[in-house]
């Protein structure tokens, strides 16, 4: 798999885009590989119950958007990743319901890190990402037909959809040019 498929590269400058700001870091580890996402407890006020990456929105001490991402990270799942550990950055996605545009980040570690959910998380899914990226298939839409064209996920009963989805498209040309392999 090579990384140099999707998004570009962090450099010195990360992207500020305009708007209610937030990130998150989309973890890639081992050879075959394997994403990392959590399931928000029932109990959130937004988004309980969904599938997402760990991430959030940013705070004032942050200096930018991936200190967001790596902060959001070690909050959530524990995971201690450095700058120097995020190979590419995605492009913006906004999401619908809460106004929020999101800066997605990639990082791969070669091998299975020490994870934690945190209080934000009701339980960790770690799986295999060309089979993930295998299930998409149109978005049954739980917004009630507002989004057209949209892409939803499946790993096990759990269904990714929204801005976890849209993200989790960018990493499509992952799989190779002859497709998921």
């Amino acid at each position: 798999m090579d990384l140099w498929r999707v998004g570009s590269a962090v450099g010195g400058k990360v992207p500020d885009p305009p708007g209610r700001q937030a990130a998150v870091l989309a973890v890639l580890y081992g050879t075959g590989p394997r994403i990392i996402m959590t399931v928000k407890p029932g109990s959130m006020r937004i988004h309980a119950g969904e599938a997402a990456f760990p991430g959030g929105k940013r705070d004032p001490g942050d200096a930018d958007l991936l200190d967001t991402a790596l902060r959001e990270a070690r909050e959530e799942v524990g995971l201690r990743v450095g700058r120097a550990g995020v190979a590419r950055v995605l492009e913006p996605v906004r999401t619908l319901n809460t106004g929020f545009v999101i800066l997605p980040f990639l990082a791969w570690l070669p091998a299975r890190p020490p994870l934690e959910a945190g209080p934000e998380v009701d339980r960790l899914l770690e799986m295999p990402l060309l089979p993930l990226l295998a299930t998409l298939a149109p978005d049954p839409d739980p917004d009630g037909g507002r989004v057209r064209g949209a892409g939803a996920f499946q790993h096990g009963g759990t269904v990714i959809w929204g801005a976890s989805a849209r993200i989790l498209e960018q990493l499509l040309p992952l799989a190779g040019p002859d497709g998921l392999t």
